[in-house]
């Protein structure tokens, strides 16, 4: 096989299903990168009407000192601060899909949520398509909680690890996403693009 296959991980705050994606991938030798649609990153705060809103490019360190400060208890009880800290292992800052065209070409962009699946195509559709290079596009449903982020990373990067593998992804990935349908009973989505 020639060049590295490169990935991006997208959910919508580039902050828990992306970034656990993006951290295992990495640790596998992936060429990864992670990214969020949202219009801000969005972290759960001291009730469901108080979330902590932060724009992209806020330095995860940020978010971490400032929500210690706030309530150390709450957000390790609730999981914000080991992720940050995570987080800040993998990259600086949360990045935001749309706003990525210098980050050049991804040959796969895994999504955790149909919304963002959509987002994503729409994006893609809305840029000049000048290399008319071809982008797998596919949606793993993962609910955004620390748990399932675990499960869904594991499942990303045994997809991924499977699209490594084969000699053309263009070729196998009808098989690819139906073996792997089988085999965890989730239903994929996926499409193909271009830039």
């Amino acid at each position: 096989m020639g060049a590295k296959v490169r990935y991006a991980m997208v959910c919508s705050s580039n902050q828990n299903r992306s970034m656990e994606a993006h951290a295992l991938l990495k640790r596998h030798g992936f060429d990864v990168s992670s990214y969020g649609t949202g219009a801000h990153v969005k972290l759960p705060g001291p009730s469901l009407r108080e979330p902590n809103v932060y724009d992209f490019g806020t330095p995860y360190k940020l978010m971490h000192d400032e929500l210690r400060r706030k309530d150390p208890d709450l957000y390790k009880r609730n999981g914000i601060l080991p992720m940050l800290k995570r987080n800040l292992g993998v990259k600086n800052a949360p990045q935001r899909w749309q706003d990525n065209a210098a980050d050049g070409c991804f040959d796969v962009v895994v999504t955790f949520e149909e919304k963002v699946f959509n987002i994503v195509i729409e994006d893609l559709s809305n840029r000049k398509q000048v290399l008319i290079r071809s982008v797998l596009i596919i949606n793993l449903e993962v609910k955004d909680n620390h748990e399932e982020a675990a499960t869904g990373g594991k499942l990303a990067l045994e997809l991924c690890q499977e699209i490594e593998s084969a000699d053309c992804w263009e070729d196998a990935i009808d098989d690819i996403v139906a073996a792997f349908e089988r085999q965890h009973k989730r239903k994929l989505l996926y499409t193909i693009s271009f830039y």
